[in-house]
């Protein structure tokens, strides 16, 4: 598989760059519509706070998108955080393969 050279885009990028910018709406109208407070809504959107389960249901009620769609674009990002802080860290053991 390819290394890829830059982290993946957070789901409050695709939100801005698709939902947001492209259609006109704030980001104080997405928390209403939504149910949680601006400021929530506004750490989701500039990256600095993670989608769970239940905001990924709400964002694709909201869109009119899959739940899967926002917790698949949460997990590139994750894996892409863990793979960049387990860089230096080295295993005390590793395992061998099972036979076969």
């Amino acid at each position: 598989m390819f290394a890829r050279k830059r982290r993946p885009s957070t789901p409050g990028d695709i939100i801005r760059a698709h939902y947001l910018d492209e259609r006109g709406v704030s980001v104080a109208a997405l928390a209403r519509a939504i149910g949680v407070s601006r400021k929530h809504m506004s750490e989701i959107v500039h990256g600095r706070s993670r989608i769970g389960p239940s905001m990924a249901a709400r964002l694709a009620k909201v869109f009119g998108t899959s739940t899967a769609l926002w917790l698949n674009l949460q997990a590139a990002v994750d894996a892409w955080d863990a793979d960049r802080e387990a860089r230096s860290w080295k295993p005390l053991y590793r395992f061998p393969d099972a036979a076969d």
